[in-house]
């Protein structure tokens, strides 16, 4: 143990609190590999011994040790919890037998070089990354501090909101899904378009939540309590897709029962009514290539909420219907087209030469009133 040569790099190795201790140096010189074992060293006892009210042996725990009772305690707090597992594995694949109290600003980014080289999104790196950190509890948040004022807290996300199909792009689309061979794409796509619900709440519909002589959907779990429980009238696009599914439906498991899945599990072969289907991305993906069109399936969503928005449709409106619990994220997902935009400023334009014209009028009125009465 001590520092050691592995091709032209410096590595160190010590054993602490038990633990193997194995990193480079990074460094081509023996004595700044040397200090840096020092340093090193000292900040493990730094980080073992300098928060009061956290136990030691936490502070020896594995990251993870500490990510299966996050993981756990997440899961009993949050509706949607898809990321946090997403996160934690690739957390574990990287991290996982190192100590709690051996994370440092040099862990932090080799993680956030190491998943770039696995082309993985810097926000999903930044999301991961924070999940780690609330993960190491009062440390986390210490280093958390101190990558914020060296600025390496996150990397630098491009901004890329997510489109709104046009009309020609869903034409299409839906004449694609209508030839395509899986039996749920069409309704489902046409739910994602006429009432912007979210993949996981299509997917989890029952026939329960479907009332067909008032021509409303309620939805029911959702990934937010505001969206939870929402009505959606079924418009002249979803009313008829709904009831061919469910002619289809009832001819091939001879009914509607209220507890069934209207998206029911499995191939076209062997379904099962009881469970809902975990993916369409097969079949999503078919009708966009079919379609010659590019998004992605949440896009569906951005579109319905933006045309809502070009309509003149009211914020709270849009809420209702959307299930956002706020205006900060209903601005994020609407994204008003230019044209749009463009008829809008046109129509202002047009309502000053208007109130122009109403002005000279009035007073040409007026001064050949004068013109009479003198």
């Amino acid at each position: 143990m001590g520092v050691y040569k592995r091709g032209k790099t410096w590595w160190y190795h010590f054993i602490y609190a038990g633990r193997n201790v194995q990193e480079s140096a990074k460094t081509k010189t023996k004595g700044v590999a040397i200090e840096a074992e020092r340093n090193r060293r000292r900040e493990l006892e730094d980080g073992f011994n300098g928060i009061d009210n956290q136990d030691k042996k936490d502070r020896v725990r594995t990251v993870a040790n500490a990510a299966a009772v996050y993981l756990k305690e997440y899961k009993l707090k949050h509706r949607a919890v898809s990321f946090a597992e997403y996160a934690v594995r690739h957390l574990c694949e990287h991290l996982g037998s190192v100590m709690l109290a051996a994370i440092n600003d040099g862990a932090i980014s080799d993680y956030q070089l190491a998943r770039l080289e696995e082309k993985a999104a810097p926000k999903t790196i930044n999301d991961e990354v924070g999940t780690l950190l609330r993960i190491m509890g009062d440390r986390g948040d210490l280093l958390r501090s101190r990558l914020r004022r060296k600025r390496k807290l996150n990397l630098a996300v491009s901004e890329q909101p997510g489109k709104a199909f046009n009309v020609e792009e869903k034409d299409a689309m839906m004449r694609a899904a209508q030839e395509s061979r899986s039996p749920l794409i069409l309704p489902a796509l046409t739910l994602a378009l006429n009432a912007g619900m979210r993949d996981s709440e299509i997917k989890r519909t029952q026939w329960s939540q479907i009332d067909f002589s008032k021509r409303i959907l309620t939805v029911g779990r959702s990934k937010t309590a505001a969206g939870e429980g929402r009505t959606i009238p079924l418009n002249s696009e979803i009313l008829p897709a709904l009831t061919g599914h469910a002619q289809w439906y009832a001819k091939k498991f001879g009914a509607l029962q209220p507890e069934w899945y209207v998206f029911p599990f499995g191939r076209r072969g062997k379904m099962d009514p009881t469970r809902h289907v975990t993916t369409l991305k097969t079949a999503w993906g078919n009708v966009r290539t079919k379609a010659d069109v590019k998004g992605r399936w949440h896009d569906n969503r951005h579109t319905l909420i933006t045309e809502l928005a070009e309509s003149g449709a009211g914020d709270e409106t849009i809420m209702a219907i959307a299930g956002h619990v706020s205006r900060r994220m209903l601005s994020r997902y609407s994204h008003i087209r230019t044209q749009a935009k463009r008829s809008a400023l046109e129509d202002v334009v047009a309502r000053r030469e208007q109130q122009r014209t109403l002005n000279k009028e009035a007073a040409e009125k007026e001064a050949a009133e004068a013109v009479t009465v003198n």
